[in-house]
């Protein structure tokens, strides 16, 4: 006691105030140091230990009430999670365009054409995704565990049949899809099995995104992390075995790529139902559970369908813009694939943060606090937007040594830097623009930016794209300006309509 009290003198004398260290639990007295470098190691090790500590908190997985607790802390550490699981969903393509690409460009563009043929997939299962985090979030944020587990319930019935409607007629129409796209004879050749594996997953890809967006609007975003990550794992490990063919495995080439990611998302699919049926958990879902609710699956359905619009009039606005890519050769195809994987392991992230932005806006609505779920939205938007920025200085410095990994060819490399520096000069625009989109979607208004999307991606972006690259002749990068000017009025228009507040009175 004499020691603190005698501290306490020091510091009076000293003129200095008691000070919060504003990265640790305890308070921290802070007095004028001795030696400046011990004092700031000593800050150093605390910041970065708390630092571990909401790191390691934010993968618990235990329940936390997110309306309660201070806003930035609830945006870290439900960010942190979603965030990192994006980025294990770009590893699955990225890692596939990896090694494929030392097979040549043509295994490239087949991995590329038919991820593009997929992409609306992708569109469903996000937007349906989409829905069902609104819907749980808001009937989490309203602390009813039993609508919740309706909820769930009936996400599982809607993602098993709109799989199952997806799959079929995709295997059964694989070439037919792919000559559409454009594809040339000897890519055709390669691309017909891949694709027909490729789409037979599309049952897997649904229930992949469903579930996962199940857990995410109940605050364990940690669950769809570590989901993604075991699949993920499986995928990097099977992937270079089967195309190659090492050690005892066959050596399947292209093939070998849709096989290991196949297999991958299979497990992840199996671990998160074990999660979701088991008794001890959050949701404790039964087969009863998976009985058709008319007002659980209107509810679902309404917000996921304009989820769903949203992806696919982004989506198919990039296959019309491969499309156009497409009319410059091969190599302008591959040099655009491999960018267009480098960008989704920026945007990812970003996108992980702006699905914690709709977490918090749904759950927020639930517990009648309006005003706490648009700042969250702002406060998430700051941050995305500090790290798109960084993302743009990082393409444009670092884009040739990014695209050297996969080893194209001159030509196609030189397509896929110009594709890196001048799609991400809309990013400052976007990092706002995502964010508030998706907190629109959390608050169950996917109306207003599935218009939005009509907008920008038809009506703005695929003409500029057509007019930039052919009758004004400046090429791929004609398609490359349209997608950051289109994007960035898109961003624009969510902040301007955000601002209105209309969202704040949705029902769900």
């Amino acid at each position: 006691m004499r020691r603190r009290a005698g501290y306490q003198r020091f510091n009076v004398r000293l003129g200095q105030r008691d000070r919060v260290f504003p990265f640790h639990p305890h308070l921290v007295r802070r007095a004028t140091p001795t030696f400046p470098s011990a004092s700031l190691a000593f800050y150093s090790i605390m910041f970065l230990r708390r630092l571990f500590d909401v790191f390691l908190e934010s993968l618990s997985g235990e329940e936390k009430d997110y309306t309660a607790m201070a806003m930035r802390r609830a945006i870290v550490l439900l960010s942190i999670p979603m965030i990192m699981e994006m980025g294990m969903e770009a590893l699955f393509a990225l890692v596939d365009t990896f090694f494929v690409s030392k097979l040549g460009v043509v295994a490239t563009a087949t991995v590329g054409l038919t991820e593009t043929l997929m992409v609306p997939v992708y569109s469903i299962a996000w937007g349906l995704g989409m829905g069902i985090t609104a819907v749980v979030a808001r009937r989490t944020g309203r602390r009813t565990r039993e609508g919740a587990r309706a909820a769930a319930g009936q996400s599982l019935f809607i993602a098993l049949v709109c799989g199952l409607v997806l799959a079929v007629p995709s295997v059964v129409f694989a070439p037919e899809l792919l000559q559409l796209m454009g594809a040339e004879p000897e890519v055709l050749a390669v691309a017909g099995p891949y694709a027909r594996l490729m789409f037979a997953s599309n049952l897997i890809v649904t229930l992949l995104f469903a579930m996962n967006a199940v857990f995410r609007g109940a605050g364990n975003a940690g669950m769809a992390l570590r989901t993604l990550a075991l699949a993920n794992g499986i995928n990097i490990v099977l992937d270079p075995l089967l195309i190659f063919g090492v050690g005892p495995f066959p050596e399947l080439g292209v093939q070998g790529a849709a096989v290991a990611t196949t297999i991958g998302r299979t497990i992840g699919v199996i671990y998160l139902l074990y999660n979701l049926f088991r008794k001890d958990g959050f949701f404790a879902v039964s087969l009863p559970d998976l009985r058709p609710v008319r007002e659980v699956l209107v509810g679902i359905i309404k917000i996921s369908l304009g989820g769903i619009g949203q992806f696919l009039i982004a989506s198919l606005s990039w296959v019309f813009l491969v499309r156009i890519v497409a009319s410059f050769g091969t190599v302008a195809v591959g040099g655009y694939m491999v960018a267009v994987r480098i960008i989704i392991v920026a945007l990812l992230p970003a996108w992980g943060m702006a699905n914690a932005a709709a977490t918090l806006v749904g759950q927020n609505l639930g517990a009648q606090q309006p005003d706490r779920a648009a700042r969250s939205a702002w406060w998430c938007g700051h941050y995305n937007m500090v790290f798109m920025l960084a993302v743009t200085i990082f393409f444009w410095v670092a884009s040739p040594w990014i695209v050297s990994f996969f080893d194209q060819g001159p030509e196609a490399d030189a397509h896929a830097i110009l594709a890196l520096r001048v799609i991400s000069l809309g990013y400052f625009f976007y990092g706002y623009g995502m964010v508030l989109a998706q907190a629109l979607n959390g608050a169950g208004d996917s109306l207003t930016p599935t218009w939005l999307n009509i907008v920008c991606f038809w009506l703005i972006e695929i003409p500029l794209a057509y007019v930039l690259a052919l009758p004004m002749g400046f090429g791929p990068m004609g398609v490359f300006a349209s997608v950051a000017i289109s994007e960035s009025i898109l961003a624009v228009l969510c902040g301007i309509i955000f601002q209105r507040g209309k969202w704040k009175t949705v029902k769900v």
